[in-house]
């Protein structure tokens, strides 16, 4: 795939996100960092404070016991963290201050994404890569995002 110049490029996981712009050319292209985050997520583990609950069932059901649907905490904070990139894509959007778009993020966390685009996002996706390159080095990540041959999924 080839990357034109000043082609933003977001890299995501949903714990932590980079954005870049093209500052080289279609055939060598050079990423330049705009802007990260990392959220602090811990394991969903160290955020439970104790077992699931449980309840009783009706009189009709028998006199049985169950326990609730846990709460996966560490899910959750994901979901919201695809959330604001998703938001801060369409702010970008809608101010013109991007063209086109590349996102590159782990397929589940795509699909979190594609929840959220706004209509100005996705007219400027140019392509999706389905791969999880967050905690690659930049040098690996234009490598790797130019050897790729993904159609635009959105």
């Amino acid at each position: 795939m080839e990357i034109a110049n000043s082609t933003c490029v977001l890299v995501t996981d949903g714990r932590k996100s980079l954005f870049f712009r093209n500052l080289g050319d279609e055939k060598f292209p050079r990423l330049g960092l705009l802007r990260s985050w990392e959220d602090d997520n811990p394991a969903d583990r160290e955020q439970r404070t104790g077992p699931p609950g449980r309840t009783f069932a009706s009189m009709l059901a028998g006199a049985g016991r169950s326990a609730k649907a846990e709460t996966d905490f560490h899910e959750e904070e994901e979901a919201r963290f695809t959330a604001r990139m998703a938001d801060f894509l369409r702010a970008q959007a809608l101010a013109h201050e991007i063209g086109d778009l590349i996102v590159v993020a782990p397929p589940r966390t795509l699909g979190l994404l594609r929840k959220h685009y706004h209509e100005a996002v996705k007219r400027r996706i140019v392509a999706e890569i389905g791969k999880d390159l967050v905690k690659h080095p930049v040098s690996e990540i234009e490598r790797l995002i130019g050897r790729t041959q993904t159609p635009k999924m959105v």
